[in-house]
Formats: C-alpha cells, sequence, structure tokens
C-alpha cells in the first residue's frame, strides 16, 4: 500500500530537510548535513573526461584490452553519476 506523502517542492529542498542524513538528529548526533552535490559533479565530469581519454589512448595505443575496456566501463559509471547528480540538482536540492 503507498504512503500519501506529499511532493518535496523546491523550496523544501532549498531549506534542506532535516534529519535526511541522520536518522538520530533532533535527540543526539550531529546537526543535518548538507549534500555537496557541485562537488560531486565536477569530479563525475573530471572522473568522465580523464577516463574516456585514458581509454582512447590506450586503445590507439595498442595496450592490453581489459585496461582499455576497464576505463571504458569506468567513464561509463562517471557518466551515470553526473547525470544523476545534474537529475538531483535540476529538481532543487541544495549543494
Amino acid at each position: 500500500m503507498a504512503t500519501d506523502r506529499p511532493r518535496r517542492t523546491r523550496a523544501d529542498y532549498q531549506r534542506g530537510l532535516p534529519g535526511y542524513h541522520d536518522p538520530t538528529s533532533g535527540f543526539g548526533g550531529a546537526a543535518p548535513a548538507r549534500s555537496a552535490l557541485t562537488l560531486r559533479a565536477v569530479l563525475a565530469a573530471f572522473g568522465l573526461v580523464f577516463a574516456a581519454g585514458a581509454a582512447w589512448i590506450s586503445f590507439a595505443a595498442g595496450l592490453p584490452a581489459f585496461i582499455s575496456w576497464l576505463l571504458v566501463v569506468v567513464a561509463v559509471i562517471a557518466a551515470v553519476d553526473l547525470a544523476w547528480v545534474l537529475y538531483r540538482k535540476g529538481r532543487g536540492e541544495p549543494g
């Protein structure tokens, strides 16, 4: 059975979600943390560019195929992570 929670708005994310990262916040523990989405997006973009470039160079240099394909897999993971972070930032989460 689905719960009928109201959808969160952009203002909710800008204010921050209390206790979102720490289930003990409010009665113990640290204050609610804020996500560093911008830093994560920059790191994912760097990983994507670096891994894609290294894969291209390793294919051109004739290195063993498993190294080249491993770099392609890392580039795909970085692309998926970047897409997810940009989706979260697009819906208004701070960071």
